[in-house]
């Protein structure tokens, strides 16, 4: 549909805006121009830290609004949505977001025009909304996000000069104060870390597995040691072997980094289901494919369990409280516990926000 001379009630932008850039506040521009409103949905909500994603939806908001002056801030309204890896559910979760957002601004049939570019196969999820008009528009700025992370955390001066030239001013300042934070310090070290392992392993196809060990209501997680994801909570796993099948991997893995004393056979008999998380983008690491073993135990005591090998500590969780853990948790491995024991106990999306 032509939208040059059509007005909006909305046009909705969805990316990460990791950080906000100025191809990213070219595009805003132009939804203020047909619409009312701008939907801005914030994707990969929700989820803990890490280098492809360091800022909470929160702090990408306060960035986006801080690029507007007060008029037109005013008619930005955010809608945080998580990542599925699951286009019909993710889609679902931006429709509903985009629903209620546009119900609390007293519209029960609002006119919608989806707003972008089709950049490359990232932008697929143009194609999933055909109920919205499409408000096409040319590549704007001259960098994306991934490279401007890249400037970001390189430590030389000539790369945060360059940076400064792709954002807008106001979150150049942004950008340049977080810096100050720990947070920053420690996706440094992320970002570091997972270029030094693309240069040594590639970018795969590499095959994991995961095992996901309940009992008692309970699910046996593990901190981990080592970048990337430092510190954050983990579902026990690691890489295949060169001649192991899947299973032994699983339950190899299991026991190196929990220390369960429960012996493989047993274990094996436990084992309920396998489920592939296989998404492109589930990992920063490169194409990651993993296998989700659930091991489900029949025990009436939850049996000692010790950190080690790849994990700074193992402790079991009581499933019901994994729902409040999404920022604590590893990669997607709230998705995968979601897949696994449906788990997700927030809304599709999270409640939209004005500027």
């Amino acid at each position: 549909m032509n939208t040059t001379r059509v007005r909006f009630d909305a046009a909705i932008l969805i990316g990460r805006f990791q950080p906000f850039h100025n191809g990213h506040a070219a595009l805003l521009r132009q939804a203020l121009e047909i619409a009312d409103h701008a939907l801005v949905v914030l994707g990969s909500s929700f989820r803990a830290r890490n280098a492809k994603n360091p800022f909470t939806w929160e702090e990408r908001a306060a960035m986006i609004a801080a690029s507007f002056d007060e008029a037109d801030a005013r008619r930005i309204i955010f809608v945080p949505v998580r990542d599925y890896y699951d286009d019909a559910r993710w889609a679902a979760a931006v429709e509903e977001g985009t629903r209620v957002a546009m119900e609390k601004q007293g519209y029960a049939a609002p006119r919608i025009a989806l707003a972008g570019f089709h950049k490359d196969a990232s932008s697929d999820y143009l194609k999933l909304f055909p109920q919205w008009s499409f408000a096409a528009s040319e590549r704007q700025g001259e960098f994306d996000a991934t490279p401007i992370r890249g400037l970001y955390f390189d430590s030389n001066e000539t790369a945060w000069v360059t940076l400064r030239a792709q954002v807008p001013s106001t979150v150049a300042q942004y950008l340049e104060n977080w810096r100050l934070l720990p947070a920053f310090a420690a996706m440094r070290e992320e970002y570091e870390s997972i270029e030094a392992g693309k240069q040594e392993w590639g970018l795969g196809p590499f095959i994991t597995l995961d095992a996901v060990v309940t009992a008692v209501g309970h699910v046996l997680l593990v901190r981990r040691k080592n970048p990337p994801g430092k510190g954050l909570w983990a579902i026990p796993g690691g890489f295949l072997e060169g001649r192991e099948r899947l299973l032994q991997g699983a339950i190899r893995e299991l026991k190196e980094e929990t220390g369960l004393a429960v012996e493989g056979a047993e274990l094996a008999a436990t084992c309920r289901s396998v489920a592939v998380f296989d998404h492109p983008d589930r990992s920063q690491r490169g194409r990651v494919i993993t296998h989700a073993h659930w091991f489900d135990l029949p025990l009436s005591a939850l049996p000692p369990v010790t950190g080690a090998d790849d994990a700074a500590e193992a402790r079991w969780f009581p499933i019901a409280e994994l729902p409040g853990m999404e920022t604590e948790l590893f990669e997607d491995h709230f998705v995968i516990l979601d897949g696994v024991l449906g788990v997700s106990g927030r809304a599709a999306c999270g409640n939209a926000s004005r500027a």
